[in-house]
């Protein structure tokens, strides 16, 4: 496994947690953190012994975005500055395309680039205590990092355009009202809570949980005519794999299906 200089990583029952490591910047994004976390999620996704991925943060923030006190960001090249698959580009592609659930643990503050990160997760759970905001415009800024790909997704227009041009903060009961995330947890439960959440999702079907992703990104631009062929491609695959057979044999005999991924 690879060596980082800003990210810990730990694997425990099949969940792979990349821990966002720079506690005394809140997590923000310098050039090292950029480059790192996308070989963390591809390295993730490669490991067949993985079967879900929590990204969470180190300390009392998830992700605050951007380093903007960092001196690369200033000094990049035009090249550099128009590539949407450097600094947290790079970071949404990664998750998006990697096929394992890939769960966000909302343990602090999650702003601009974090707050896209979270939003390119496919799961979202989220303390009690931490709040998430789009913030670019209180820096002068428009939103990177998907932000306004996936927020009207979620949320819907309306929503989406008071969360970003107000930059205002959202408190976690407001996210969980309106679909931002689907958990809430307390302070003292939300790490035991995040393992149980995760473990749970590991035990499910490999192939069925990645193609029922894929699907779910898909949809967002496919017809329902072609939606619906490609659930049906996808179903199929599904039938033909041994963790099928395994969950109609556990429903016979009145037990848990163990799945392999084959």
């Amino acid at each position: 496994m690879t060596d980082y200089q800003h990210l810990r990583i730990d694997t425990t029952a099949g969940v792979r947690t990349i821990t966002l490591d720079r506690p005394e910047k809140l997590n923000a994004v310098n050039p090292q953190l950029a480059a790192e976390f996308p070989r963390a999620v591809h390295e993730a996704a490669a490991d067949d012994s993985v079967r879900v991925v929590v990204v969470t943060g180190a300390g009392r923030g998830f992700c605050a975005g951007l380093d903007l006190s960092n001196p690369a960001l200033s000094g990049a090249s035009r090249h550099e500055r128009l590539d949407p698959y450097r600094w947290v580009g790079g970071w949404v592609h990664a998750v998006t395309q990697c096929d394992k659930p890939v769960v966000a643990a909302i343990n602090g503050v999650a702003a601009g680039a974090g707050f896209g990160l979270m939003l390119a997760c496919d799961l979202r759970v989220m303390h009690t205590d931490a709040t998430c905001t789009a913030g670019y415009v209180r820096r002068g800024l428009s939103p990177d990092a998907g932000v306004t790909w996936f927020l009207p997704r979620l949320v819907g227009h309306a929503r989406a355009a008071d969360i970003i041009l107000t930059g205002r903060d959202i408190a976690a009961a407001e996210a969980l009202s309106m679909g931002l995330v689907s958990q809430v947890w307390a302070a003292h439960d939300f790490e035991t809570q995040v393992a149980q959440y995760a473990t749970q999702l590991a035990g499910g079907p490999p192939m069925a949980l990645a193609l029922s992703k894929r699907l779910l990104l898909a949809s967002a631009e496919a017809s329902l005519d072609q939606q619906l062929r490609e659930e049906l491609t996808h179903i199929k695959s599904c039938f033909a794999s041994a963790d099928v057979r395994e969950a109609l044999a556990a429903f016979r005999e009145k037990r848990s299906p163990v799945f392999t991924g084959e």
